[in-house]
Order: structure tokens, then C-alpha cells, then sequence
């Protein structure tokens, strides 16, 4: 550790001077062999952490020390020694040392509360409702959150502040994945533009205008989109905003109820979908955690199958809004915007005031040909390059194997780029735009997409912060203790619907539960002696519910990646989504909790809990909904 830090030191002062002298003595020290302790940046009261030594001797014995206790682990090949599940179980400053053969080493690690881990997304979610501005609201959720991952003082206060941009911020943009989606939102938006610029969307907006002749049969449609477009959540949501934006408002819908619309079809409809870009991903995850149960000899994917029967929310959440666009009725903030809506103002005040954040300002070019096709096949192409690139990017001996395996986010990349050349090389083949002009075009849509772009990099790095600071371990032990086999998948319901709310990642909520709710789920079985092919249903039931927890939380949160998204691409003010969305993901969750996720742990039929689930929110909406009243064209 000295000759680490002496080696840090020469480097600092004299290699970046271009000191020669300096090199040779970096040389000459054995940095590669210091032993080193990795911590987490922050430990939890009584909440286990994860410790390794590393440049330990193969083979050896390895001992941490800590307040009150020892541990042992056998270093790995490459001089690794792992210790799972330490706990800290006092408050302040702890010290951990490790004895390894040819010395020792010592480093100290801060122990937080664990009720501490929770403030950064509740004082965002908090600020973000009050404000009804979530980009103030994120910033300070990362500001705190960096703030507590160093010592408590002013200093650490402003260094918190420089933390949440410097590192988070950046982190959030260095992803890979991240940067994809930015830039396949981004060419989403300028494809938009372009195509309407051209005086292509004006023309289906016609078309399907004269058969949509109602608010009822516009939502009816728009719901039917997002079925269409099964095989991705990003893609459903921002292909279907953009393109029933322009027709929900010739119809007098209300952005809220396009938002919820789409956002209700999207990760709901893509996550029990038997062929996805989400089944890969769920399938890897279920096959890890599976990995050490001998009792269980079941497929990764025969065991997902079997669990879509009670994925009772995302099933349900599907059919409500096909409900709730049918009837024409609607409740609460929801029905407040639909009756502004019929009066001619489809969004809130708020994006009245903010037309260019939202793309607004892009319309027809005047006295221009209207043709359908030049909308219509960039989006064919666009969603048929989707499909193609996931083919191409994936393997197996099946569509699901092959799909299941995709790159979805090189897929969504290849299919937004063709997609935007489409629409260009078209409009600018037939004279219709200049090349001067549809990049005009394109810059207006991607223009469009930057507020929304701004908010979802916050929402990233607000979820970094919660992931050093432990978040989903603190709710994981003050929620998953003792529990009867029949209430687990309730509990990991409301536990995956907490993580995914405090954090705002349904896809991040799946990594870091599922291998704990699978194993908990299996032993809580087995300590009950129920361990046995009669009560699996159990176990299908709690890892349907991780899925259906995660896809709840990310419905009502406001850092939610895919609440932003489809904020985003409908136009909508994005706290007024979150609003009215909010109380009918409430009402169907509960439903869907009491009238499937229960019985269902007890053994009650999953199909006959659908059926009794919607009778229920058709009673509900029968009763306390009204209509805003239907404007025929």
C-alpha cells in the first residue's frame, strides 16, 4: 500500500512533469503486488456488503478483521478472496483489515443508517411533485445522494454538489447503452420531423382521421399501436407518441391520456410477450439465480413461461386502458384533462407556454403534396430494421433463442438511422424539401427530443447514486424477513414496486432482485417443507411479481426511464403524466394484488383471478367514471 501510494505520488509530481529520473523509479516499484482491500464507498447498518482482497497469494488463507469479529475465504488463482454478506453493525467509522500471507493491509469505510440510503429518490420523487418540475428535482436527488457518500460537512456538502455532475452525470453519459438510447431517440425525433415537415404525417393524420371519427375509436386505435409494436418498450413508446400525437389532437385527447395510453402498452405488453427484446435479458436472469438450486431441473425459459399467468398488473394494466378507451370513461385528474381537452386545449398550460421543448413549432411545408407513404414506409422500414437487426444480432436454433439474445440497442440504432435516411432520401427525391431543408427538418425533431434527453441522463445518474449508496439492500432487508410461502410474491410485489419507484429502472430493479427473490423464495419453501412440484406455483408467482413490481414502480415514478420517454415523445408535460397516470396504476395494482397476487400464493386459479380482476375495475369504472364527452370530426 506504501509503494502504491509512493508510486502515485512520483507520478503526480514529477512523470506528468516529464521528469525521466522519475520513470525509472516507478519502474522499480511493485505496485502490481500490493494487496489491496475493495469496499463499497458506503457500508449500511446490519445491512450485508460484499468485500474482496485482491493480490492475495493463490491458494492462500485470507482473514478480514473487523469491530468484533473475523472472517476467513482461500484466495482464487488470481490472488482473489471474496467475502460475502459482512455486516457492519455499528454507526461511524469502521475499520477492515486483512492478514494475508506477506503482510497486511488496512483501510476504513463510513457506515451509514440504512434509512439514509432511501432520502435521495423520496426527496426528489417529493420535490419533483411539489415542484411539478422534475430536472430541479433530479439534480438535487443526485446533489444528496453524492453529498452522503462522503464525510458529513460543508465541505463534503459542496463537493456532493460537484460529485453528482462530475461523476454521475458523466457516468450516466459514458454508458454505452445509454448513449444508444440518446442517439436513437434523437434520430426517432428528426425522422419525425422530417416526415412531417414533408407532409407525410399530415396525410395519415387524414386518413385515419376519417375513420377514427370519435375520442373513443382515437384511443381504441392508439391502444391497438401499442399491441402492434410488442417486441420493444422504447420503440413502442416513442414511435406510437410521435405518430398518434398529431391524431389523439385532432380528436381533442388530452396529451395526459395519450401519455398513459402509451406508456400503459409499452413495457406491459413487452415484458409477457413470448417474443422480445426483454426475454433475454429476464431469461439470463432467472437461469443465474437458478444455477445453484439442485431441486429445480426446469429450463430458465419453461420457468418464465409458466410465470406469465401471474403476471396479474401487467395483464390487467393492458386491458384497463383498453377499458377505459372503449367507455370513454375516466376518473380523477384524468377526467380533468380529457374535459379541458374536448374544450380544444389537448396539454396544460405549462406545455402551452413551452411549444419548442415538444417539437410543436414543426408542422406542414405549405402548398406541398400530402402523401401517406412518405410517412408510412420510414416507419415500415424503421420498424421491419428493427426486427431485422435483432435477427442479425442475435443466436439460437429459435425466433425466442434468437431474439431473446439480440442486441436490441445496435437493433434500435440501425432501425432509427435507416429509418431517418428514409424519410430524407424520399422527401428530397420527390421535391418536396431541399437537402438545406430536411436537415432543417431532422434538427427541429431531434431539437425536440433535448428537454426529455436532459431529464432521462438525471434520471440515469440518480440511479447510480442509489446503487453505491445501497438502496435496494436496505429495502430488501426491511421488507423480505420471515414471511408465509403463500404472502411472498405479495411481498416481493410491493418490494419490486418500492425499488423500482425509488429508483426509477424497472430493467435495474430486475438485476438486482431477481437473484435474491428466487433463492429467498426457494429457501422460505424449503424451511416450510413445501419444497415440492404441488407448490411451485409459489415460486412462478414471485418471480412473475418481480416483473410486475418493477414494471408498477417504473408507471408511477418520475425518474422512470420509460414514464420520461413517453412524456416525451406525446408531447406531454411530464409531472401532469406522472399525475394522472398515477391513480389508475394505484387501482389496478391493488386489484391486481388482491384479486390475483393472493390467491394466487394459496393456489387460486390465475385465469379465474384475471377474470374476477376485470369485473372489478369495470364496476369501479362503471361507478365513479364519467365521460368528458365524445367530439365527432
Amino acid at each position: 500500500m506504501l509503494s502504491s501510494r509512493l508510486f502515485c505520488w512520483v507520478r503526480e509530481r514529477y512523470i506528468h512533469k516529464g521528469f525521466l529520473p522519475a520513470i525509472l523509479i516507478a519502474i522499480s516499484l511493485p505496485v502490481a503486488n500490493a494487496h489491496e482491500i475493495v469496499l463499497p464507498k458506503v457500508a449500511l447498518e446490519n445491512i450485508p456488503a460484499d468485500i474482496a482482497v485482491l493480490h492475495a497469494e493463490p491458494g492462500s488463507l485470507v482473514t478480514l478483521e473487523l469491530a468484533g469479529y473475523q472472517l476467513s475465504s482461500t484466495a482464487d488463482k488470481n490472488g482473489y478472496a471474496k467475502f460475502q454478506d459482512v455486516i457492519f453493525d455499528n454507526v461511524g467509522t469502521s475499520q477492515v483489515s486483512a492478514r494475508v500471507a506477506g503482510g497486511s493491509v488496512t483501510e476504513k469505510i463510513r457506515v451509514l443508517p440504512g434509512w439514509v440510503s432511501i432520502t435521495p429518490p423520496l426527496l426528489a420523487i417529493f420535490i419533483a411533485l411539489l415542484l411539478r418540475n422534475v430536472i430541479p428535482a433530479l439534480l438535487i436527488g443526485v446533489w444528496l445522494g453524492a453529498a452522503l457518500l462522503r464525510p458529513f460537512s460543508f465541505n463534503g456538502l459542496f463537493k456532493g454538489l460537484l460529485d453528482g455532475f462530475e461523476i454521475y452525470v458523466v457516468s450516466a453519459l459514458a454508458n454505452v447503452e445509454h448513449v444508444q438510447i440518446i442517439l436513437f431517440s434523437m434520430m426517432i425525433g428528426g425522422m419525425v420531423g422530417i416526415i412531417t415537415r414533408s407532409g407525410g404525417m399530415a396525410s395519415i393524420v387524414n386518413k385515419i382521421a376519417r375513420r377514427a371519427k370519435t375520442a373513443v375509436s382515437g384511443q381504441v386505435a392508439v391502444w391497438g399501436m401499442g399491441l402492434m409494436i410488442f417486441f420493444d418498450d422504447y420503440s413502442n413508446t416513442l414511435v406510437v407518441g410521435n405518430t398518434a400525437r398529431p391524431i389523439t389532437d385532432h380528436l381533442r385527447i388530452s396529451r395526459e391520456k395519450l401519455a398513459y395510453i402509451v406508456d400503459s402498452t409499452a413495457a406491459p405488453v413487452v415484458c409477457i410477450a413470448l417474443v422480445t427484446t426483454w426475454i433475454g435479458y429476464e431469461v439470463g436472469l432467472i437461469g443465474d439465480a437458478l444455477e445453484d438450486i439442485d431441486d429445480i431441473s426446469a429450463s430458465a425459459y419453461s420457468i418464465f413461461l409458466y410465470s406469465i399467468p401471474y403476471s396479474f398488473y401487467p395483464i390487467l394494466a393492458v386491458l384497463f386502458v383498453l377499458m377505459v378507451s372503449a367507455s370513454g370513461r375516466d376518473m380523477g385528474p384524468m377526467l380533468k384533462a380529457e374535459v379541458r381537452a374536448r374544450s380544444g386545449q389537448v396539454h396544460s398550460a405549462r406545455v402551452t407556454e413551452m411549444p419548442a421543448l415538444y417539437g410543436d413549432v414543426l408542422e406542414s411545408k405549405p402548398s406541398i403534396p400530402q402523401r401517406a407513404i412518405n410517412a408510412f414506409l420510414p416507419i415500415v422500414v424503421l420498424i421491419g430494421a428493427l426486427i431485422g437487426g435483432l435477427f442479425v444480432t442475435g443466436d439460437g436454433d429459435s425466433v425466442t433463442d434468437i431474439i431473446g439474445s439480440a442486441n436490441a440497442y445496435q437493433a434500435m440504432l440501425w432501425a432509427s438511422l435507416l429509418g431517418a435516411m428514409t424519410a430524407a432520401l424520399m422527401s428530397i427525391g420527390q421535391g418536396i424539401l431541399s437537402a438545406h431543408e430536411a436537415v432543417d427538418a431532422w434538427f427541429g425533431g431531434v431539437k425536440a427530443m433535448l428537454f426529455a434527453m436532459i431529464v432521462l441522463i438525471l434520471a440515469w445518474a440518480l440511479s447510480g447514486v442509489t446503487a453505491d449508496l445501497n438502496t435496494a439492500s436496505y429495502l430488501v432487508s426491511i421488507l423480505a424477513d420471515t414471511l408465509p410461502p403463500p404472502l411472498v410474491p405479495a411481498t416481493v410485489f410491493i418490494l419490486a414496486a418500492v425499488t423500482a419507484f425509488t429508483t426509477g429502472t424497472s430493467w435495474g430493479t430486475l438485476g438486482i432482485l431477481m437473484p435474491l427473490v428466487i433463492p429467498l423464495t426457494w429457501a422460505i419453501l424449503a424451511t416450510n417443507n413445501m419444497a415440492s412440484p404441488e407448490h411451485m406455483h409459489i415460486l412462478y408467482s414471485a418471480i412473475a411479481c418481480n416483473l410486475a413490481g418493477a414494471v408498477w414502480g417504473d408507471h408511477c415514478s418520475p425518474m422512470s426511464d420509460t414514464t420520461i420517454l413517453s412524456s416525451m415523445a406525446t408531447g406531454c408535460d411530464h409531472i401532469e403524466h406522472v399525475r394522472t397516470q398515477m391513480p389508475y396504476a394505484l387501482l389496478v395494482g391493488a386489484v391486481a394484488v388482491a384479486l390475483g397476487t393472493i390467491p394466487g400464493g394459496y393456489g387460486f386459479p390465475p385465469l379465474l383471478s384475471i377474470i374476477f380482476g376485470l369485473v372489478v375495475l369495470y364496476g369501479i369504472l362503471r361507478v365513479f367514471g364519467k365521460r368528458a364527452g365524445v367530439v365527432a370530426t
